[in-house]
């Protein structure tokens, strides 16, 4: 695999400006003092707002995160050094049944229906929907986006920090900032893994895929000058799945505290 092949963005049969943005899409940890503006911010917020919504209970918030101390926080939390400083806008997704609940409590009608996980679920496919849906804007301006899962190590003082209410969780944090760092793009999967027709791809079916993958990942990392790891994506599934801070979090007792998943 040549180093060339690392530094140009991905192609599609069918391209637009869009989809470029899109295929172009890498993670920026690096981000130079300039702000992102008012208008940009703005914008930013009503894309999220404008995002698809699970049987239109839109169950969702976007926080952004100004205060030093609230920042510091979540840097804290994360353990991450570029979630610290002032670089960048911080802006936190938050999965939000409690606005639901409020207006229920209003009607005078039950709240169990909000205690149940596939509500949560609900909650957490808007989430997602409006956090790319800021991705796919930021990018299509130029600007560098990382998400920020890493929030979640200790998500109780996240919760703290963002005053959440009960029937509320803060799913994933997202910097949004003008790029100080132009990294390599990441190779994915092959597609004939991760896709399939009418039927499940099992991974078994096309171990010559996977095995040319891990080359590919090997040799990503060989050339790539900030980091010198050079194991495979299935040597580091086997190595590093499950041991981030992140991913050890407890997460069903603290989406119990806050009146969440309970059936």
């Amino acid at each position: 695999m040549s180093h060339h092949a690392l530094v140009t963005p991905p192609t599609a049969p069918v391209l637009n400006e869009t989809i470029r943005t899109q295929l172009a899409h890498r993670t920026i940890r690096a981000y130079t003092p300039e702000p992102l503006g008012e208008d940009v911010v703005e914008t930013l917020l009503e894309v999220a707002r404008h995002g698809a919504t699970s049987s239109f209970q839109q169950q969702v918030t976007v926080i952004r995160v100004l205060d030093p101390a609230v920042r510091a926080a979540l840097h804290a939390s994360s353990g991450q050094p570029y979630v610290g400083g002032s670089n960048g806008e911080l802006f936190v997704f938050v999965v939000d049944l409690h606005r639901n609940a409020v207006l229920r409590e209003r009607a005078g009608v039950d709240l169990e229906p909000l205690e149940r996980t596939t509500l949560f679920l609900q909650g957490v496919e808007d989430t997602i929907i409006a956090a790319q849906n800021v991705v796919v804007a930021a990018e299509s301006l130029g600007l560098g986006t990382t998400y920020l899962g890493s929030i979640l190590t200790d998500v109780r003082s996240v919760i703290t920090a963002l005053g959440l209410p009960e029937r509320t969780f803060p799913l994933v944090g997202m910097l949004v900032g003008h790029p100080a760092q132009e990294p390599q793009y990441k190779p994915r999967l092959p597609r004939e893994i991760m896709s399939a027709v009418d039927r499940y791809p099992e991974l078994t079916e096309h171990l010559e895929a996977l095995a040319d993958y891990d080359t590919t990942v090997r040799d990503y990392y060989d050339l790539r000058a900030a980091n010198t790891r050079v194991d495979s994506f299935s040597e580091q599934i086997a190595r590093m799945l499950g041991k981030g801070g992140a991913s050890m979090m407890p997460l069903s007792e603290v989406l119990h505290e806050q009146r969440l998943c309970l059936s």
